[in-house]
């Protein structure tokens, strides 16, 4: 084990993509226990089609994939969010609309451009080697600014997760932080598309949530449990997938699994 660990930290481009892998499982799991305490969860599943459409296209018209999606996923999550405030159509059957739709305009434009390829399958299921230079600056550096402004309003965060209502009669722009939250989660989805790729990138949105939802209760408690359980689940993974040939995707989210039903047993043992 010991000489594997060595061995994959010899190679650059690895320690640069376990750089922004745990930058992106931190950001996931901050965004996600918002997302779930919210009932926001599947808007995670949602957004993430919209990018696999979008970095389909991008590939299609030859364009830098993280640059183009980037806007036009942010544009998708403002969409939701007003529809959810307008309550003429169900968040979950909006959320059903746009996932299918975006998996459908992606499968077309890649039929187009000449079927299925090794960029389209990276970023459907996830590749480290699919990494380029760009990406990982773009990802690190939104990486840092999602960590950054959710410490910044973590309070403000805080207030309209458990008492949206409240917080709005006390005069807080409760859409102005909602939207917030809708761009980084946003911002989060295409980060991780190429380590996790699409099928799989909510999966680090909800499990860490969930999984340190069984055994603690307040918010700090959740959030910093969520934040590490991550963490620790993405290297495991990354290390699975290196000793086996497993995809990283794949592995991260078998390491996720384990944790939350090893913490579900343990949530149930305590009780």
């Amino acid at each position: 084990m010991i000489n594997h660990i060595i061995e994959m930290f010899s190679y650059t481009f690895l320690v640069k993509a376990i750089i922004i892998g745990i930058l992106v499982s931190l950001c996931c799991a901050l965004l996600g226990v918002v997302l779930v305490l919210k009932r926001y969860a599947m808007i995670g599943d949602g957004l993430s089609h919209v990018s696999f459409g979008t970095l389909s296209i991008a590939l299609a018209l030859n364009l830098m994939p993280l640059v183009f999606s980037i806007p036009i996923v942010i544009v998708v999550a403002f969409l939701l969010l007003r529809i959810k405030e307008s309550s003429k159509i169900k968040t979950d059957s909006a959320i059903a609309l746009l996932s299918t739709s975006s998996l459908a305009i992606g499968v077309c434009a890649t039929s187009l451009k000449g079927g299925f390829n090794i960029d389209v399958c990276n970023y459907m299921f996830g590749s480290i080697l699919a990494l380029s230079k760009t990406d990982l600056v773009i990802s690190a550096v939104l990486a840092i600014v999602i960590i950054s402004v959710f410490i910044i309003f973590y309070n403000k965060i805080f207030a309209i997760t458990f008492d949206e209502d409240s917080s709005k009669a006390s005069g807080m722009n409760t859409y102005f932080y909602n939207a917030l939250i809708a761009i980084l989660t946003a911002l989060c989805i295409v980060v991780g598309m190429n380590l996790m790729g699409s099928m799989l990138i909510s999966s680090l949105i909800i499990f860490p949530a969930l999984t340190a939802m069984q055994l603690f209760k307040t918010f700090k408690k959740v959030v910093f449990t969520a934040s590490l359980v991550s963490m620790v689940c993405f290297l495991i993974g990354i290390y699975i997938s290196y000793v086996y040939a497993i995809p990283t995707g794949a592995s991260v989210v078998l390491a996720n699994l384990f944790f939350f039903l090893f913490f579900h047993m343990m949530g149930r043992v305590i009780k």
